[in-house]
C-alpha cells in the first residue's frame, strides 16, 4: 500500500517509478480523490461547527424574544442536520475508491532494479558451483522419479493434474530435506521456529498482498477463509496491528508447510513432473526489519538460502529480477536458480524479497523508535528457504547415478539414518 501523502508531494516521481513496472501514469487521478475528499472532510467539519454554534444562538434569540431570528437559525441547523450525512457518506465513498486504486498499485522498485519487460531482461549477479556433467545422458527427475516414489499417476487419478504422491524413498528424502533447512535456518541462522496456520482470513492475504489481485491465484473454503499459497501470509501476519519496541527487531521466523496455489496463469507450463504444483511444501525465511536495516537483511537472507544450497552441493546462480518480472509486493527480488542437468538449464528453486514498508502500511504493522512517541512502520522481508519438491527434482538430477539409482548429499545422510543412496523399486 501506497501513503498518498508522499504521492501528493511528488506525483511525477511516483508516476515516473511505476513507468519502471510498466504502470500507466495514475498519481493525477489519485491526488484529485484525495482533494475531493479532504475538500468534504473540511466541508463536514465547518458544517458540524456552524450547526453547534448555531444551535447555542437559537437559545439567546429566544431569550431576547427575537422569534425571526430564532427561526432562521432553525431552518439553518435543519439544513445543515440534512447535509452533513451526505458529506460523510460522499467521503466515505471516495476515501473506499482511494483505498481500492491504492492496494491495486504495485509496490516502487528499488532504484538499482533492472528495468525489464520479462526473466529476459533479468541480471545475473554471480553464479557459484560448475553445472554438473554426467558420464551417462542426464535424465530429467520425472522419468528417475517413479521408480523411487514419485507417483505422478496415483496423485493425478485421486486429485487431478498438477498432485503428486510421493512415497517410499522419495517421500524419505522430501522428509529429509524440510528437516535439514529447518534445522539450519534454526540453529545457525537465528530464525525462529513456527509452526502457523494453514488457513486464514481475507486481511491476512490482503496484508501480504494476494488480495485483492490475485484472488484467481488462490484457493478458498466455503467458509471465507484461504489456503495459504505460501507461508510468508501467515508469518509476516504476527505482526499485523502491532506496535514493536524498536528492541524487538529484527524478528525472523521460519516454517515449514503445505502451500496451495491455483497456477491460474502457468497453464501449460511445467505440466510434467514435480515442478508445478498446486500443493507443494516449502520452508519460508520472514524478516521483520527496521527501515535502515531492510538492505543488509536482505542480502542476509540470500545467502542463507544460498548456504542451503551449497551445503547440499548443488549449483547455482543468484539473479536479480527486472521490473517485469518482480512480484506485486517486492522493491527488489533475487531468485536463485538450480542448475537441472536433465534439462540442461537453470530453473528458480527460492525467491527473496524486499518488500520495504508496503505489506507493514497495508498491515498496519509499526515500531517505536527508542525514545520517541511517533510509530514508524516495519520493513518486512520474505524469502524461499528453500522449496522442498524443487530441491528434491534438484538432488535427484544432480546426484542421479546411470543404473537409476541416487546418491544422497552427505548432509542429507545423518537424517536418513546413514543412508546413502536411493535405489529404484
Amino acid at each position: 500500500m501506497h501513503d498518498i501523502r508522499l504521492i501528493r508531494e511528488n506525483p511525477q516521481a511516483f508516476d515516473a517509478a511505476l513507468a519502471k513496472r510498466g504502470v500507466s501514469p495514475v498519481a493525477s487521478e489519485l491526488v484529485g480523490l484525495d482533494e475531493r475528499r479532504r475538500a468534504l472532510i473540511t466541508e463536514a467539519q465547518t458544517g458540524q461547527a456552524r450547526r453547534n454554534e448555531a444551535s447555542k444562538a437559537i437559545g439567546a434569540a429566544k431569550a431576547q424574544k427575537d422569534e425571526a431570528a430564532a427561526a432562521a437559525l432553525m431552518a439553518e441547523v435543519g439544513a445543515l442536520k440534512d447535509r452533513l450525512p451526505t458529506i460523510e457518506a460522499e467521503e466515505r465513498a471516495l476515501g473506499e475508491r482511494l483505498s481500492g486504486q491504492l492496494a491495486a498499485i504495485p509496490n516502487i522498485p528499488l532504484a538499482d532494479v533492472p528495468e525489464g519487460a520479462d526473466e529476459d531482461d533479468n541480471q545475473l549477479v554471480h553464479t557459484h558451483g560448475t553445472p554438473t556433467i554426467l558420464s551417462f545422458p542426464a535424465k530429467e527427475h520425472h522419468d528417475i522419479g517413479p521408480a523411487l516414489g514419485l507417483d505422478f499417476e496415483t496423485g493425478a487419478a485421486m486429485s487431478g493434474a498438477r498432485f503428486t504422491l510421493v512415497r517410499g524413498s522419495a517421500a524419505k528424502l522430501h522428509r529429509a530435506l524440510g528437516q535439514f533447512m529447518l534445522d539450519t535456518l534454526t540453529e545457525q541462522h537465528g530464525y525462529e521456529l513456527c509452526a502457523p496456520p494453514l488457513l486464514v482470513r481475507d486481511e491476512a492475504v490482503f496484508g501480504t498482498g494476494q488480495l485483492p489481485k490475485f484472488a484467481d491465484d488462490l484457493f478458498r473454503t466455503t467458509d471465507g477463509r484461504w489456503l495459504i499459497p505460501t507461508a510468508e501470509v501467515s508469518l509476516t501476519n504476527i505482526v499485523a496491528e502491532k506496535i514493536l519496541p524498536e528492541g524487538e527487531l529484527p524478528l525472523r521466523f521460519t516454517a515449514l508447510t503445505p502451500c496451495f496455489r491455483s497456477e491460474a496463469g502457468s497453464a501449460g507450463r511445467d505440466t510434467r513432473g514435480f515442478i508445478r504444483q498446486h500443493q507443494f511444501e516449502k520452508v519460508e525465511m520472514v524478516s521483520i526489519v527496521t527501515p535502515d536495516a531492510s538492505e543488509a537483511e536482505h542480502e542476509r537472507m540470500t545467502a542463507c538460502a544460498e548456504g542451503l544450497l551449497d551445503a547440499l552441493g548443488l549449483p547455482f546462480r543468484r539473479m536479480k529480477l527486472c521490473t517485469g518480472d518482480m512480484g506485486f509486493t517486492a522493491a527488489r527480488t533475487y531468485d536463485l536458480e538450480v542448475w537441472l542437468p536433465g534439462q540442461n538449464q537453470y530453473r528458480e528453486i527460492s525467491s527473496c524479497s524486499t518488500c520495504t514498508d508496503f505489506q507493514a502500511r497495508r498491515m498496519n504493522a509499526r515500531y517505536r523508535p527508542e525514545g520517541e512517541k511517533a510509530t514508524r512502520f516495519v520493513h518486512t522481508l520474505n524469502g524461499s528457504g528453500l522449496a522442498v519438491g524443487r530441491t528434491l527434482v534438484a538432488v535427484v538430477e544432480n546426484y542421479q547415478q546411470q543404473d537409476g539409482s541416487v546418491a544422497i548429499p552427505d548432509v542429507l545422510q545423518p537424517y536418513l539414518k546413514g543412508l546413502n543412496r536411493l535405489e529404484p523399486a
